[in-house]
């Protein structure tokens, strides 16, 4: 029995009312349409809702897709969307889709595409990799080196070697297929899974030292190539030039060739590596045919008697022949064998499932040519001599063995001579090409060395431009670009083709490669040990996004192998390894230099976070010292690029040394209207000024509750701010009564909390909303500048276009200028336990201001002068503070001048009450009509207070109209003392001045002191 299916309007999700009838939304195939669905070659998706809601789905694998590529993801319902009324949503029954013109195919694309066009080649685990890793393993060292191998190391030994290496490839292979099942794996092989695991630090150099080590083995095989074609011909009496061109000729015609098959498309270059395969199967066997035949005289002339336990006995132990020889000689020469093992994830993108092929045919593959490795040398130490002179007349007459030394002696044959003059040439000692003297048809072992090095030369020559295509379209390096574009179906990268064929040829005619020979095998080392070491660390991180569901793997075998692959690189060629580790670290240096925008959720990100919340609970349980304070800032820059002059200010003191939050507090009624990215384009815009500081935006009714909340509750741990930053309010004379109380109690409550204060004054002001053409945020500006509604649309709009433009929003301040010589002037006029103190010491420590001189100003009179400054000196050198320039103000109690004092009074004569001038209305009255204005009586009582405001700002703008920068301690405000009068005593005491000034205080406790406990 079919399921019920919606067509109504061909909607993807609805409702069939018939009557009383009510069907729950759904698409799905019929089960008898299930034939002519197989027959149009797709997948009908299945959009259902859940039983809570028509517009809530059921989980589908469409939405999980979004970061795939070629494929367009369907969102699910937001929670807005979630959360409208019923009659909403019954009137907007159809599932919102984000990505318009969508089809319904759960993939994105056409569903009756593959019916109507071909598709791109895919490969299954067999010819994609088992049989392209095990066509790089074997190379011409199993056919050429393995049998000399054997000479030297005897057979146990050999098997050692065979053994070591195959646990390094195993347990990378192990690595490999963890990672490769831990999500899909798309192109790019090894740089792909060490960068999305490891970052674009690591992965970016990995993936230019690996396509270029892929391109010069595409070389070095290409001339082991030519190399034995050139033997071939010179047997047959066949010279072009002379040996080392000749070498040249037929190297470039060959990689020639094989970028032919390369660009013909992967099918064909696939069928050449299946013909590769089938030639040396072949060679094989013929080789295992040839150890059972009867040898002739001839071959026993050339030291080959069968299968013989003698031999076999004789060949298990090692017989260095040259003082260099010893275990690990012989393992540098082998290892390069096993470099083969990446060839088939090197081209996971043209895989059907990387996840499944990628484990299944790496370790096949090892497996199968661990078997080949150990066959060999056991086979052809049991049937060969060491040494022999292959001269026929070497042949003992009857039993007589005399003089004669050596196994042959046994056999028959007397090869004394040149075992004793060391001249013999042949044996496996001495020949290297004994594997085709042994074997029925020795032409065949020809052809598998031919099939060996050209299969090596196409598989790295098809590798190197897959990773190098991959690493190019990531954009983590300049000017490779142009390197990244695909073509065909498969995306072939013809390009980075094109590149790897002229690097193989420059190499070819330089046909000196035996240096380049010792860093290829480094560069695949490093490759190795970063693959472990990604397994290893991403196992370590706990991160819930680790789950591969290959399970055969160990973080400690991983580890295990990570190291090995580091000793190993050292013990083969220390030049090389140090080579390769400068190359890695320059090229990390720049890519840790430039930060590329990519998010790949490495495991160093895991692993950063791990750290972080290790280290904060741990200093939860530390309890503050004085001399580990530093000044935690909350800033209220609002959007931060609004006001960049409070950002770098407090930037300056804590960049590297303490934590730095900006609070941005979005009114209630701008809440509805505020872009969604707003958070991200102001994070984005703090890393592009390279600000080290968190963002934190809040929603309130109004500034002081904004900032009362952010007050308690920003922070972790330890990791919580102890000082509030505020911006100046240079226009308050024009701000409504409640913003200026608002601003005020602010203040209040940051004492309250037992806060430092520090309040930023520009000349200019601090809000550049107006440069910017943004809408001012009304929890930092009076309602009168914003209430036209009309012009805030625009500005929200140009807040996301500037914001995209890159560095355009990035207003240079005076705090990013190098300062020189200029002073930085402190008036300490009250203790406040430092913090006016320590604020300029840091700042000092930066490279803009470490030419600053600071200048000290105290308040004293003019008797105990010479005292108060001694003092004072001496204070500052218990600090360790180097602040020898101190002033005592001996002139800060006389009354300031009629003008400025005039200015002041002129100033709050808006906010006062003026009570006892008004006759017949009560001050009481007064008071409840303007309960923020000044009375008389408050004005008398604090009339000194705001002279000696006045005249410390004549003191101020005498001794500081030069300064760089100009900090004065803040008075703090009294609880009868009305808002607008505290306002014109901040107002005053930094007016006039043509440099930055800063009120601060602290909480008075000590953030400085001269004990050592």
């Amino acid at each position: 029995m079919g399921q019920f299916t919606s067509k109504r309007d061909g909607l993807p999700s609805g409702e069939v009312r018939d009557g009383n009838l009510q069907l729950p939304p759904t698409i799905v195939v019929s089960d008898t349409d299930s034939s002519a669905s197989e027959h149009q070659g797709s997948r009908m998706e299945l959009r259902r809702s859940s039983v809570y809601s028509t517009i809530d789905l059921v989980p589908q694998l469409e939405h999980y897709a979004s970061t795939l590529p070629n494929r367009q993801s369907r969102s699910r319902p937001s929670l807005e969307v979630l959360r409208r009324t019923f009659e909403e949503s019954e009137a907007d029954i159809e599932v919102p889709n984000t990505d318009s013109g969508v089809g319904s195919a759960p993939y994105g694309g056409n569903e009756e595409s593959p019916a109507k066009g071909k598709g791109p080649v895919r490969f299954g685990w067999v010819t994609g990799v088992m049989v392209r890793c095990m066509l790089n393993i074997w190379g011409v060292i199993l056919f050429l080196r393995l049998s000399w191998i054997t000479s030297q190391a005897g057979i146990l030994l050999t098997w050692l070697i065979v053994l070591m290496s195959v646990m390094v490839t195993s347990v990378t292979a192990l690595s490999i297929s963890a990672i490769a099942t831990n999500g899909r794996v798309t192109s790019g092989g090894a740089y792909f899974m060490i960068s999305r695991s490891l970052g674009p630090e690591i992965g970016g150099p990995i993936g230019v030292v690996f396509s270029f080590a892929n391109a010069l083995a595409c070389a070095l095989n290409t001339v082991g190539f030519a190399e034995v074609v050139r033997d071939l011909m010179q047997e047959f009496g066949v010279v072009m030039v002379d040996s080392i061109n000749d070498v040249r000729i037929v190297g470039v015609i060959t990689v020639t060739v094989l970028l032919l098959i390369s660009l013909a498309g992967m099918e064909w270059e696939s069928k050449a590596q299946i013909l590769f395969f089938i030639v040396i199967l072949v060679s094989f066997a013929n080789f295992l045919v040839g150890t059972v035949l009867p040898a002739t005289q001839e071959k026993q002339a050339q030291g080959i008697f069968g299968y013989r336990s003698d031999i076999l006995i004789s060949n298990l132990m090692p017989d260095w022949r040259r003082p260099e020889d010893d275990f690990f000689q012989m393992f540098a020469i082998f290892f390069p064998s096993a470099i083969g093992i990446l060839s088939g994830a090197n081209i996971s993108g043209d895989l059907k499932d990387p996840a499944t092929a990628i484990p299944k045919g790496t370790l096949m593959a090892i497996f199968w040519t661990t078997i080949s490795y150990i066959i060999i040398p056991v086979t052809v130490g049991s049937c060969v001599l060491r040494d022999a002179s292959g001269n026929m007349s070497d042949i003992l007459p009857g039993n007589i063995t005399d003089g004669c030394v050596g196994l042959g002696c046994n056999l028959g044959w007397n090869f004394t001579k040149c075992i004793q003059s060391q001249s013999c040439e042949y044996g496996l000692a001495n020949n290297t090409k004994v594997l085709g003297q042994v074997s029925g048809v020795s032409y065949l072992i020809t052809a598998g060395v031919f099939a060996a090095s050209l299969s090596s030369a196409l598989g790295f020559l098809v590798s190197a431009p897959k990773v190098f295509q991959c690493l190019c379209r990531d954009k983590i390096y300049p000017y490779i670009g142009f390197f990244a574009k695909g073509y065909g179906k498969n995306e072939e990268p013809l390009r980075a083709y094109v590149l790897c064929y002229l690097i193989a040829v420059a190499f070819i005619l330089i046909a000196e490669l035996n240096t380049i020979a010792a860093l290829i095998s480094n560069f695949f080392l490093c490759s190795y040990s970063l693959i472990n070491f990604s397994c290893f660390y991403a196992s370590i991180t706990n991160s819930p996004g680790w789950r591969p569901s290959f399970h055969y793997y160990s973080k400690w075998t991983a580890l295990f192998g990570a190291v090995v692959s580091v000793v190993l690189m050292i013990m083969f060629t220390w030049w090389a390894a140090l080579t390769t580790f400068g190359i890695i670290f320059l090229l990390f240096g720049y890519v840790n230099y430039k930060k590329p925008e990519v998010n790949w959720g490495s495991s160093v990100q895991a692993g950063t976070y791990n750290m972080a919340l290790s280290y904060s609970v741990s200093l939860s349980g530390v309890e503050d010292h004085v001399k580990n304070f530093r000044p935690q800032c909350l800033v209220l820059t609002g959007p931060p690029n609004q006001r960049p002059a409070l950002v770098d200010f407090v930037g300056s003191f804590t960049k590297h040394i303490s934590l730095m939050i900006c609070g941005d507090i979005i009114m209630e009624q701008d809440r509805q209207t505020r872009p969604q990215d707003a958070s991200d384009l102001s994070v984005k815009w703090m890393n592009r000024r390279k600000v080290r500081s968190f963002y934190t935006p809040f929603t309130a009714d109004s500034l002081r509750v904004g900032a009362r909340h952010l007050l308690q509750a920003s922070g972790l741990g330890k990791l919580k701010p102890n000082t509030l930053v505020l911006g100046f309010k240079s226009n308050w004379r024009d701000s409504s009564p409640e913003s200026i109380e608002d601003y005020i109690n602010t203040i209040y409550d940051t004492f309250d909390a037992n806060y430092c204060l520090c309040i930023l004054r520009m000349m200019d002001g601090l809000d550049i909303s107006d440069q910017l053409d943004f809408e001012v945020n009304q929890g930092f500006e009076p309602d009168e500048s914003v209430e036209n509604d009309d012009q805030q649309s625009p500005g929200r709009e140009s807040a996301d276009d500037i914001s995209d433009r890159g560095d355009s929003d990035q207003n240079k301040t005076v705090f990013q200028n190098d300062q020189g010589k200029k002073t930085i002037d402190v008036y300490w006029i009250a203790d406040d336990g430092g913090l006016t103190l320590l604020v300029p010491y840091l700042l000092t420590r930066r490279k803009r201001w470490h030419r600053s001189k600071i200048r000290v100003f105290i308040v004293g009179d003019e008797e105990n002068m010479e005292e108060g400054r001694n003092e004072m000196i001496a204070l500052l050198k218990r600090f360790r503070l180097d602040f020898n320039n101190v002033t005592v103000m001996t002139d800060s109690e006389r009354h300031p001048n009629a003008k400025n004092l005039s200015g002041f009074v002129d100033s709050v004569a808006p906010f006062r009450l003026h009570d006892e001038q008004q006759e017949g209305v009560s001050g009481q009255e007064l008071r409840q009509s303007a309960p923020w204005k000044i009375s008389d009586k408050e004005f008398e009582a604090f009339k000194l207070k705001s002279e000696r405001k006045v005249r410390l700002n004549e003191i101020i703008r005498r001794n500081s109209q030069h300064a760089a920068l100009v900090l004065v301690s803040l008075p703090v405000p009294h609880r009868d003392c009305t808002s607008a009068l505290y306002m014109a005593w901040l107002d005053t005491l930094t007016c006039g001045l043509h440099c930055p000034a800063v009120l601060i205080r602290g909480n008075q406790q000590n953030v400085l002191t001269f004990y050592c406990q």
